[in-house]
């Protein structure tokens, strides 16, 4: 047994690339050296700026001799057919062995490959790894032909074992393999020479490298984190910044900086989108106020200063960043304070196209204001708050702030319906109105808030449908199944009573309303499966009317579940799926449909009467409950008709010779489906 210890040593990687290139480096040696027959223990990956790395534990010192035999033709059969198996096999002809068969005499061939070392095939497969490597981005350099992320420096690639270890040979356009690497660029740039993994990172670590990623990123947080509280400061977290710093250096230098008096008053939320975008910086706020007060910031080196040069640095960039900012902010809050307010960004929007077929911004806010009006009531909304809120809930696209950082949309449309006077709900909706954009995401809970939303993205389905611009397979451009998902959201969480179809009829005018909801209807299964809901049961309710109250349909969908979890559901449904195969088969059979009743008068059998009784006493009680909508009590209805049920079918042939009878039974059989067929259509349900 043998370890291996691979690096690819370059100029900087992407921070973005490197997690994803790991991953690609492990998968495709591994995968290489075991298709070639050498099997392994454990693999990891790990990643720096400079370096991709790759250690193999337990790896065999050679592949396994492997033995093939293959079946050939038929002795006398044709030359050629002879000819081409040979040169399948890559044998003569005295090296077959003739076989009989209950078939006749028949060529076999065997093939034997023997093993190689390990270290032959790891040249080969790193050497196809490495040429075939899948960056999304690579370059050429050079006079050679290999392209790489960036300039691909050197290769190290050793093979440990007990004995001692060995450089695999390898040449890729003049870029040889070796046992050496470098340290850090600036602290410890002498070559390194290494016998192992565990002698690679701990020379690494004393040359300044930080191996492992999370590893860098722990020490970026904890340090980050102290530093703040000393202060009586938190850092905002960001995971995804952390990844990403956590990519840009080697040996993680935290420094902390203080913002300039004259920025303190922007937004927090302007401050941190500029300080991530622009510098990587994290974000330090005041607990007690929520102001962004001071800035973490992570370098590279340590240096005789402790880092005051780097520092002083970085604030003079961000200050010009942040009066870049602060400009921003104060024209974009002049023009919303103006006698024109937000209104004046809204005819800009008359030259920005949202889709070549439906329009412009402009045209679509018309359309959505309009929608707004109509849902205000449904919602219990003010129909003239919802209109003016969804007017206004997209100017900001037209203000600087928002050209500058696009993801501030609506958080800054709040922020400058606020300062324009405008009534708080109306603010609120301009933040508000793009949410839920994901299962995690929170929903709009005030009623002006939730009547924009359902505008915005009810427009936007009904424009798409009626341009047949659908999702299909895994592909949707335009997030129309996150749109469908945000209105489940937003009408089930609020409990909005309303039929979907009729809202479709005053969106965008020419979408499909029956094949919209069944989108509606897809989407609802994803959501409801992950909340515990059967998709059957789902179906057994979607075949109801009044499908597209999706309030409603959840309701019944909820307790219909609860209700087939338990016995007397699950033997109930059996016993209506019994009676609804027999009733089916007689109706087709006899060509007349068993739905006037039964009659007590024809009832023969005491287990006949009491399911009688029982459908007599149980049927008012369930339709009263569903006209409830209380769907637990029609459950409760459903349960007494189960032992009934299951001593009618124990006691009682209904196929009778008594004709009379016969048709009597079937009639009760007609009555058990319809009386179970008012709380869902059981028939769709598996089991």
């Amino acid at each position: 047994m043998a370890d291996l210890l691979i690096e690819l040593f370059s100029e900087e990687i992407p921070a973005r690339m490197q997690a994803r290139a790991g991953e690609d480096l492990k998968k495709r040696m591994t995968d290489g050296l075991v298709e070639a027959g050498l099997t392994y223990a454990g693999a990891h990956a790990l990643t720096t700026p400079r370096r991709l790395t790759l250690a193999i534990e337990g790896l065999l010192d050679h592949s396994p001799t492997v033995r093939e035999e293959r079946k050939g033709p038929k002795v006398g059969a044709p030359e050629k057919a002879i000819e081409g198996f040979l040169r399948g096999a890559g044998l003569s002809r005295d090296q077959l062995e003739e076989r009989d068969t209950p078939k006749g005499a028949v060529y076999f061939a065997i093939i034997e490959k023997p093993g190689r070392p390990a270290a032959e095939i790891i040249a080969e497969v790193l050497e196809d790894t490495i040429r075939n490597f899948p960056w999304p981005k690579s370059m050429r350099w050079g006079a050679g032909s290999l392209r790489w992320v960036r300039p691909l420096h050197s290769i190290l690639c050793v093979l440990t074992r007990e004995d001692g270890s060995e450089v695999v040979p390898l040449d890729i356009d003049g870029i040889t393999s070796g046992d050496a690497t470098w340290g850090h660029r600036f602290m410890a740039p002498a070559r390194i020479s290494v016998t192992s993994f565990e002698d690679y990172a701990a020379k690494l670590k004393r040359a300044f490298v930080v191996l492992d990623p999370k590893e860098r990123e722990a020490a970026i947080w904890q340090d980050a984190t102290n530093q703040a509280f000393a202060s009586g400061l938190e850092v905002v977290d960001d995971k995804g910044l952390l990844a990403e710093v956590a990519g840009l250096v080697e040996w993680p230098v935290v420094l902390m900086g203080s913002i300039d008096a004259e920025f303190l008053d922007l937004p927090p939320e302007v401050l941190q989108t500029s300080m991530k975008e622009h510098q990587k910086f994290f974000s330090v706020k005041n607990p007690k106020t929520g102001r962004i007060e001071k800035f973490i910031t992570v370098a590279n080196r340590e240096t005789a200063d402790n880092g005051a040069t780097i520092l002083a640095g970085n604030q003079k960039v961000l200050s010009a960043r942040l009066a870049d900012a602060k400009f921003f902010w104060e024209n974009d809050l002049r023009i919303a304070k103006s006698e024109s307010g937000m209104e004046g960004w809204l005819e800009s929007l008359g030259n920005v196209t949202f889709h070549n077929k439906l329009g412009t911004q402009a045209a679509r806010i018309d359309r959505i204001a309009a929608l707004a009006r109509e849902i205000a009531p449904v919602v219990g909304a003010d129909a003239d708050l919802a209109e003016q809120a969804a007017k206004l809930a997209k100017a900001d696209l037209s203000s600087e702030m928002v050209y500058e950082f696009p993801e501030l949309q609506g958080l800054m449309g709040r922020y400058y319906a606020e300062a324009a006077g405008l009534p708080q709900e109306v603010a609120n909706a301009c933040q508000q109105h793009y949410s839920p954009l994901g299962p995690s995401d929170e929903v709009p809970t005030e009623p002006v808030s939730v009547a924009v939303a359902l505008a915005d993205k009810i427009d936007t389905l009904t424009g798409f449908w009626a341009i047949d611009e659908k999702p299909t397979g895994s592909k949707d451009p335009y997030a129309l199944r996150r749109a469908a998902l945000g209105v489940i959201r937003l009408v089930l969480e609020n409990g909005v009573r309303v039929a979907l179809s009729g809202v479709f009829t005053q969106g965008y005018e020419g979408a499909d309303e029956s094949d919209l909801l069944s989108f509606f209807h897809d989407r609802l299964k994803v959501f409801l499966r992950d909340q515990g809901i059967r998709h059957d049961v789902i179906d057994a309710c979607i075949a109801m009317e009044g499908n597209d109250d999706l309030t409603l349909l959840v309701k019944r969908a909820r307790a219909l579940e609860a209700f087939m979890s338990s016995e007397d559901g699950e033997n109930l449904l059996q016993g209506f799926k019994r009676a609804n195969n027999i009733l089916s088969q007689a109706e087709e059979k006899d060509g007349v449909e068993y739905s006037y009743g039964a009659d007590k008068k024809f009832i023969e059998d005491a287990a006949e009467a009491a399911l009688f009784d029982a459908l007599a006493a149980n049927e008012g009680a369930i339709s009263s409950a569903i006209e409830a909508e209380d769907f637990a009590a029609a459950m409760g209805g459903m349960a007494a008709l189960r032992a009934p049920v299951d001593a009618f079918f124990e006691a009682v042939q209904v196929n009778s010779d008594n004709q009379v009878v016969r048709r009597n039974r079937l009639n009760l059989l007609s009555q058990i489906r319809k009386v179970c067929g008012q709380v869902a259509d059981l028939s769709r349900i598996e089991g």
